[in-house]
């Protein structure tokens, strides 16, 4: 917390200065190139993307521990989905308004409050009333799902939901799952679950790819990012990384997007390098953290969204807005603090 404290400081400070000071892009050395430029609006707009990764990422955490599904908290992640959505319709206020965006945060909101009304209420009454005689993974059905849980929050962290093969599972389901064994009636009320959830997810998915490939074009795999004070060795062992040009202490790099611009960009910040400019920003870039509720705020990065994680009593999501150039010390200071960086959204 001494080195969190130390570096808010300095940060603030740094940040007070930037407010004032900050250079327009032809002032500066090196910059992102603008065909690679993406609106500021959108670190704000992913966040409600961002959040139906992280209530998987609960949900398989929480069947890998032992708990079972019925205990997880569909209706109230349904709120949290939409109350961060209005947190976010406020931060946007200010730019033009993404009607795109907007349109397909409104689908995925409303499809995810389906499933998890429907999911939640058919755990409350059938789920709970299996599972009352067999403890959580005790069927093979039961642990196909947990496996498939996880396999699901892996492949979103970097790819679309709707690519993800509903069909796999499906098909080792019927044909290497045991039909009999212990636990009779759970394991075929799992069966007849994951069987109709495998399928309507493969139908809505591959309706969803199709209007998606006819609707819009695919998103660019990589985040270009101009960072200062960066080594000659700092991007080894970052396969996706690449410097595309140098100029005195800046270099322009090609970073992976997604998830893996989240790992790539606190193993830099580690490494000594900070960061100036990310896809053609350096204003607001957010930030989300898991820690614990009583953790004091960071003085230097207001906190837009603050959300209880319900599978994990005492602990939170913050979701802070930092300056660019100060994203470096953020990720500095919370990594040596021993806390989860969960992601930054990098536009």
């Amino acid at each position: 917390m001494r080195a969190l404290r130390i570096v808010a400081l300095s940060a603030w400070l740094a940040t007070a200065a930037f407010a004032t000071t900050a250079p327009t892009h032809g002032d500066r050395g090196l910059h992102v190139p603008a065909a690679e430029r993406r609106t500021p609006d959108q670190t704000f707009l992913t966040f409600p993307e961002w959040f139906l990764v992280f209530s998987p990422a609960e949900y398989a955490d929480m069947l890998r521990d032992g708990q079972p599904a019925d205990a997880f908290p569909f209706f109230g992640h349904v709120a949290q989905f939409w109350k961060a959505y209005a947190r976010v319709i406020g931060a946007t206020r200010g730019y033009p308004f993404n009607g795109e965006y907007h349109t397909m945060i409104v689908v995925i909101g409303v499809s995810t409050t389906v499933e998890y009304g429907l999911k939640g209420a058919y755990e409350t009454l059938f789920g709970r009333l299996s599972g009352l005689a067999a403890a959580p993974n005790a069927t093979p059905e039961d642990r196909l799902a947990t496996e498939q849980a996880r396999a699901y929050v892996d492949f979103i962290r970097i790819e679309p939901w709707y690519k993800f093969d509903f069909v796999a599972p499906l098909k080792r389901l019927w044909t290497q799952v045991p039909w009999t064994g212990p636990h009779l009636l759970r394991k075929w009320e799992r069966r007849y679950l994951l069987t109709s959830e495998w399928m309507v997810k493969a139908a809505y998915a591959a309706l969803i790819r199709k209007a998606t490939s006819s609707a819009f074009e695919a998103p660019k795999p990589t985040t270009l990012a101009v960072v200062e004070d960066l080594s000659p060795d700092a991007i080894v062992g970052l396969p996706e990384a690449r410097r595309l040009q140098q100029r005195g202490t800046q270099s322009l790099l090609s970073l992976p997007r997604y998830q893996p611009f989240t790992d790539d960009a606190i193993a830099l910040a580690k490494r000594g390098a900070n960061f100036d400019e990310v896809a053609g920003n350096r204003g607001t870039i957010l930030v989300s953290l898991v820690v614990p509720a009583s953790r004091e705020a960071d003085p230097w990065a207001p906190i837009l969204i603050r959300q209880p994680i319900v599978t994990r009593p005492g602990f939170e999501r913050r979701v802070l807005q930092v300056p660019v150039p100060r994203l470096a010390d953020t990720l500095r200071a919370h990594a040596a603090a021993g806390d989860a960086i969960e992601h930054v959204f990098d536009y």
